[in-house]
């Protein structure tokens, strides 16, 4: 049987870090040009998605995109409270995931590859996406300070990202669509 005073004493451990945290971060962080970058790309690629996306595709695009920032969000968010990287720049504190990179990046190059070639192998559109992103994403990440990983490798990164894009691809594709007449 668990210590009820330890989970409380846990609780307050974790308080203190979040003041701590946003302390640095209003102190250290707010309007570094590497919070500028994370801002940019929160809204950015939002706009341009505004103009290029297939409009008659819309609902499915926004799908895709809402299931893409809820897993990433929640595996980044694992990923950061085990440990296993951390965001020197993060655009908002009390969030332990990228925001920019879960919410924004992620969906809108996933809902992007989606629209391009739709007759191309999911397989292939998959792996382009999953290499792109852990190896040429993530060190470019590391490249201006805004990610840090600590016992995580870019390989590690690859399956799921790959298996993120082909699960997408499965909803964008799924038939649950229909005209309400």
């Amino acid at each position: 049987m668990h210590d009820p005073s330890k989970i409380k004493e846990l609780y307050e451990h974790i308080s203190i870090s979040t003041y701590d945290k946003f302390s640095i971060w209003l102190n250290s962080v707010v309007f570094t040009w590497q919070w500028w970058v994370g801002v940019g790309l929160s809204i950015i690629p939002w706009i341009l998605w505004i103009f290029f996306r297939k409009k008659e595709s819309t609902l499915r695009l926004l799908s895709v995109g809402f299931f893409v920032m809820f897993l990433s969000t929640f595996l980044d968010s694992i990923g950061a409270q085990l440990g296993l990287w951390y965001y020197k720049y993060a655009p908002l504190p009390f969030i332990p995931a990228f925001f920019p990179w879960d919410t924004t990046l992620m969906p809108v190059v996933i809902m992007f590859l989606l629209q391009i070639k739709p007759k191309t192998s999911p397989y292939f559109k998959g792996l382009i996406f999953a290499v792109g992103t852990s190896y040429v994403g993530e060190p470019f990440f590391i490249w201006i300070e805004l990610y840090q990983p600590v016992a995580w490798k870019h390989i590690h990164s690859l399956p799921i990202y790959f298996l993120i894009y082909l699960i997408s691809n499965k909803i964008y594709q799924g038939n649950s669509y229909y005209k309400i007449t």
